[in-house]
């Protein structure tokens, strides 16, 4: 796992946020409130005072609130940045205005005319062992001489006429250290550096399928004992006990201690008892659409000639070309053909007949698993290439498009091959049988019916550790966004094609092999964390995978706990510990258990979090939680977390000017411009449902590939850009 910033990042609390801030008024406690009205005359002075004293030090405040340029109080450390930061403007330093405690206040002498501007003031500050030692020198009478002399803090400074109970302080003297020294470097960032950061850039990535290929690692000797309230790998090599847990705080007398001291990586066989399977080639499943809109022709050159080729001619074209492929690099790979019309035909083999389904058969879901379990599996393709391509030439378009039904038949038939492929080609919507999305316009219960058929029918694939991708031919609707549903949950693509790409993207398909099935990954936090943009929007999240690949990447964001008032933000510089807990199924059946853990120190400054961010990981992330929020219909949502995405990393930018991390962000806001400014375009104008929109299909498609992209899919949109 990758963090995409070296420390966990928490927003600096209120009293650190106000001492950022440069040049903020802060009025005095000691004045009175705003809405205190100021009599029109001069109230008397007191029998004590002479009739000639200047109004009082309020008034004076109140009358001359123009020229207080900055607090009336600061503390040594901001004098010393003060005067860092001035002198790169001007030689003189600028002069502070501080309120002088009650107690370190002038005595009211009687007046004379020795002694009527001189009065003795004693201004300590903190004392900290890691400042300078301050200096002071005395105020001239007027505020353009510019001379001064040297004076220590038990010297008489001289004091404006105005200004009996107040003193201009000058900042203290800089810091001498080096210019590369951290301390210098603090001082010299730009107060947008320590504000808070927008956006959040506590974003862990998990390259799922890169940990899952390393298959060489040992196993952990036993099994993993867990903590029973949240269920966080407790290391039973660890012999300290504690009666806390460090996750969810529940007691316990198996519990690691409070802060645990290193990374661990534990790999362990959830079912040791059970034999491991042999491992067989997985089966791909060609699922074909061939009605009667699959007859429409288009345009397309051929040498000099320009020739007119029907859709389901090019798709046949792209079959014939992967199974030759297939056949020269996989020969015991399982190839078989399903088509459909108005009826579900099962294409067969040598020794077995083909088998189609139609009418009232196309409505029974537990008729349709039966079919497709009877059915016997194709043999290798070594023996039924000559077959099958002879079957791909023969098919004809006609009829209607049941693909609800054909989707069922294929995936129960491919849920006997752990790793199996399932690839639907079609050019326009289900409308006979099972999954009918053609009467939407009509019935909107029919069309939440048939939303249902498809979420169960993807938990049922993913479930069989079968991966189902979506074909649909550009210009056509075949509601993309209902179909997605399928392929997203079992972790297949979504593709609107033109007829000629048909091939290209057939090849990638079937080129990302399925290297683990039933993966599910589990993050535990710290209570005083929490889980941003889960469902379960608590310390522990849990993100179901289903079917991965070699190039499977997801991404997790977290942030503080600022719902528990019980909880305490951590204090800057302490260390937090994060888990991270993978289960998967091999295709051999073992059940694996991968357990990591790192920690990170925590820091409130943001330009540390800046220094450290790496953009690809917030790219990759921003663009799987936006596409995630818009699919689920949340369009707003989806706009308002990529915007905060998109300020912090030009934060990032701006604070460490780099020219390549410049254009990867201007690359990156090109490829996510459709979901951050224009994802109305993609949202169909007349939905039956008033409440909801739903997404046209280059939207479905375009939502669900960045949903489920990588950083490899990413760079290779810029390199095709280019």
């Amino acid at each position: 796992m990758e963090f995409a910033c070296g420390f966990v990042y928490i927003s600096p609390p209120v009293s650190q946020k106000d001492s950022q801030r440069p040049n903020v008024f802060k009025r005095s406690a000691l004045l009175p409130p705003t809405t205190w009205i100021r009599p029109r005359t001069s109230p008397p002075p007191p029998p004590s005072q002479p009739a000639d004293v200047k109004p009082s030090a309020i008034q004076n405040a109140e009358e001359r609130k123009e020229d207080v340029p900055g607090p009336f109080y600061e503390n040594a450390e901001f004098h010393c940045e003060s005067a860092a930061s001035s002198q790169a403007v001007s030689s003189q330093p600028s002069r502070k205005k501080a309120l002088l405690p009650p107690h370190m206040r002038p005595a009211v002498r009687s007046p004379s005319p020795s002694s009527t501007n001189s009065h003795t003031f004693h201004y300590e500050l903190p004392k900290d062992p890691d400042l300078p030692a301050p200096f002071y020198e005395p105020l001239e009478e007027t505020r353009n001489s510019t001379a001064h002399t040297t004076s220590t803090p038990h010297q008489t400074p001289t004091r404006h006429m105005n200004m009996p109970e107040y003193v201009e302080v000058l900042p203290s003297r800089p810091s001498v250290s080096s210019p590369t020294s951290p301390q210098s470097n603090k001082s010299l960032a730009s107060p947008e550096d320590k504000g808070p950061l927008p956006g959040n850039p506590n974003v862990l990535l998990v390259s799922v399928g890169k940990l899952l290929s390393e298959e060489e690692e040992e196993l952990t000797p036993g099994q993993p004992s867990f903590c029973s309230q949240c269920g966080s790998y407790l290391d039973s090599s660890n012999n300290t006990k504690v009666d806390v847990c460090y996750f969810c705080g529940s007691p316990d007398l198996n519990i690691p201690p409070p802060a645990p001291k290193g990374p661990q990586h534990r790999l362990f066989l959830l079912n040791p008892d059970e034999e491991p399977c042999s491992v067989t080639e997985t089966l791909l499943l060609f699922c074909i659409d061939i009605s009667g809109s699959m007859s429409m022709t288009s345009q397309v050159s051929d040498g000099e000639n320009v020739v007119h080729k029907s859709r389901l001619e090019f798709v046949q074209e792209a079959v014939l070309q992967c199974v030759w492929r297939l056949m020269t690099q996989q020969p015991d790979i399982r190839v078989g053909l399903i088509t459909f019309n108005h009826q579900v035909t099962l294409h067969g083999y040598d020794k077995e007949s083909s088998y189609s389904l139609a009418g009232e058969e196309l409505r029974d879901v537990d008729f349709l698993k039966e079919a497709a379990v009877t059915f016997p599996s194709p043999p290798p393709l070594s023996q039924t290439q000559d077959l099958l391509q002879t079957q791909v030439r023969g098919l004809s378009e006609s009829g209607t498009t049941a693909l609800g039904p054909a989707a069922l038949l294929s995936i129960a038939m491919a849920s006997r091959h752990q790793g199996s492929k399932v690839i639907i080609c079609t050019d326009g919507k289900a409308n006979i049988g099972v999954g009918n999305l053609e009467e939407e316009d009509l019935d909107a219960r029919t069309l939440l019916s048939s939303t249902i058929f498809y979420q169960e029918l993807g938990e049922y694939a993913a479930n069989h550790g079968v991966t189902v991708s979506v074909l649909s031919i550009e210009g056509t609707d075949c509601r993309l966004d209902e179909l997605g549903r399928l392929a997203d949950r079992t972790g297949g693509k979504v593709v609107v094609a033109s007829p000629n790409m048909l091939h290209p993207e057939f090849e990638q398909i079937i080129e990302n092999r399925t290297i683990a099935t039933h993966c599910s990954v589990t993050l535990m936090l710290p209570k005083l964390l929490r889980m941003k943009g889960e469902r379960e929007a608590a310390h522990k999240g849990t993100r179901e995978v289903g079917n991965v690949d070699i190039d499977t990447e997801i991404t997790f964001q977290f942030a503080p706990n600022e719902h528990e008032t019980q909880v305490i933000a951590p204090p800057a510089g302490s260390q937090v510990s994060v888990q991270l807990q993978v289960q998967y199924r091999r295709r051999n059946g073992e059940r694996i258990l991968r357990v990591l853990s790192a920690n990170r120190e925590v820091t409130y400054d943001s330009s540390v979090a800046l220094s450290c961010l790496s953009l690809a990981i917030i790219q990759l992330n921003s663009s799987q939680a936006s596409a995630a929020l818009a699919v689920r219909g949340r369009f707003l949502d989806a706009q308002k977390e990529g915007e905060q995405q998109r300020k912090l990393i030009e934060r990032a930018i701006k604070h460490n000017r780099s020219a390549e991390d410049k254009q990867t962000y201007h690359d990156w806001v090109k490829t996510m411009e459709p979901i951050y400014s224009n994802i109305y375009n993609f949202t169909r104008k007349n939905c039956v449902i008033s409440d909801s929109q739903s997404l046209t299909d280059a939207g479905a498609a375009l939502l669900y590939a960045m949903k489920r992209c990588n950083r490899k899919s990413i760079s290779l949109k810029k390199r095709q850009r280019l």
